[in-house]
């Protein structure tokens, strides 16, 4: 049998960065197969290879291996939000401090801060997780394929993202599309809320078992809490909130779109009530 050929730079770089490999730790190459009993002096020094250009793509500056926001105890970055988040009068204010609030580490491997798409004067919110690669890119939730599944699930009950509007709990994109860590959702935690309070919607969306058990504070998984009503408090007002599929655990399991469905027209049938707000 003849061997496949050795994959080109090209197409191991197009492979890491399908993978979600988007940022390179530090400039040096590590040898995690050198003993560490030996002191790197009294190693043998590595003959030199010829310069490479590292595509922009997976280039960083070695920074990004500590970014500021680590240096930041995870219970002041979050006493620190919910202070910063309680005084923003506005969604345009609370941006404004997202882009400058450094207690999240995330906001350092991140391109740039998704922080909403829609109509902030819309009846209806859907929140997500956090963003992936294409939202990290144009600096908007929901852009690449199941944001594209999701505006087709908003356009069955006559919704677009001119009377919706969309955000996520996580604000900027975790490397490699990797899950957030509590204490991460813990520091975003009042950011979003606080945009929540800001649009005041009738109807709140929950997209996916992880929006939803931080917004909702439920620990049951999606299958049991998909279709139910909850009471969403704002602390000034109690939002009428439901759960449903994430659009891209839809696009892996397409035979729970029938459920997607039956929640889709409870929204709808929601919105035809008068506002109470």
């Amino acid at each position: 049998m003849t061997p496949d050929p050795a994959p080109t730079v090209q197409q191991l770089l197009a492979f890491y960065l399908e993978a979600g490999v988007d940022c390179a730790l530090t400039e040096e190459p590590v040898d995690r197969l050198a003993d560490p009993d030996i002191a790197p002096a009294a190693r043998e020094p590595a003959s030199p290879s010829p310069q490479r250009t590292i595509p922009a793509a997976i280039a960083a500056p070695a920074t990004i291996a500590a970014p500021r926001g680590e240096a930041v105890a995870p219970e002041a970055a979050i006493m620190s939000a919910r202070e910063a988040a309680r005084t923003a009068p506005s969604l345009e204010a609370l941006r404004a401090l997202l882009e400058k609030f450094d207690g999240c580490a995330l906001k350092f491997t991140a391109t740039r801060l998704v922080f909403a798409d829609g109509n902030p004067k819309a009846r209806v919110m859907f929140v997500g997780e956090a963003p992936g690669r294409d939202e990290d890119i144009e600096g908007l939730p929901f852009v690449g394929r199941s944001g594209k599944l999701l505006d087709r699930m908003m356009s069955a009950i006559g919704l677009d993202r001119s009377s919706a509007y969309i955000a996520n709990v996580i604000p900027w994109r975790p490397p490699g599309n990797r899950t957030p860590t509590p204490q991460e959702t813990q520091i975003c935690l009042p950011f979003i809320q606080r945009q929540i309070e800001l649009v005041n919607p009738d109807v709140l969306v929950t997209l996916g078992n992880p929006s939803t058990q931080t917004l909702l504070s439920t620990r049951e998984g999606i299958m049991k809490t998909r279709g139910r009503w909850f009471d969403y408090d704002t602390g000034t007002r109690v939002i009428r909130a439901i759960a449903t599929f994430h659009p891209a655990y839809l696009l892996r399991s397409p035979s729970y779109k029938r459920m997607a469905w039956q929640d889709l027209r409870a929204i709808a049938k929601a919105l035809e009530q008068p506002s109470s707000s």
